[in-house]
């Protein structure tokens, strides 16, 4: 196994607060993700609290468990963890995270995860996540905010 990390990073032309209140809802996914087709909380606990897992299907048909690690509406991140998933992961651990732009009021938005795989499955865990993953969500954020 080797230890693979994914960094993607865009500028939305809209307030941190706005966009914060947008993808803040660790069971929001599917309201902004379009690979997203259902998500739920596990358990009925809220979405904000800390150890929540949330049970959530892509449209292609797969289904993902991740942990809510942390959440700061002061410091504007998400940190989780994946629990379940298709992809050949371990030991996965993904933080969103906001920073105000002041020039313009715009927002700073980074995405990055580490994880361990297979040596020979790396590029393409890297390619998938930080690509359909990671710039997906940008993509579709940049065309609810404009970007």
């Amino acid at each position: 196994m080797t230890m693979a990390k994914v960094f993607v990073s865009t500028v939305l032309n809209a307030p941190a607060a706005r966009v914060w209140a947008r993808v803040r809802d660790f069971n929001g996914l599917p309201g902004w993700h379009p690979a997203i087709a259902e998500s739920r909380i596990e358990g009925g606990d809220p979405s904000d609290r800390i150890g929540c897992v949330r049970d959530f299907r892509l449209r292609n048909g797969d289904r993902l468990r991740e942990k809510l690690l942390g959440l700061s509406d002061y410091d504007l991140f998400c940190t989780y963890s994946i629990l379940d998933s298709p992809m050949p992961v371990s030991n996965y651990v993904a933080t969103l995270r906001l920073t105000p732009v002041t020039d313009g009021d715009r927002t700073f938005i980074e995405w990055t995860a580490e994880f361990d795989v297979a040596p020979e499955r790396e590029a393409e865990m890297i390619a998938q996540i930080g690509g359909g993953v990671f710039q997906g969500g940008f993509d579709a954020l940049k065309r609810q905010f404009g970007g």
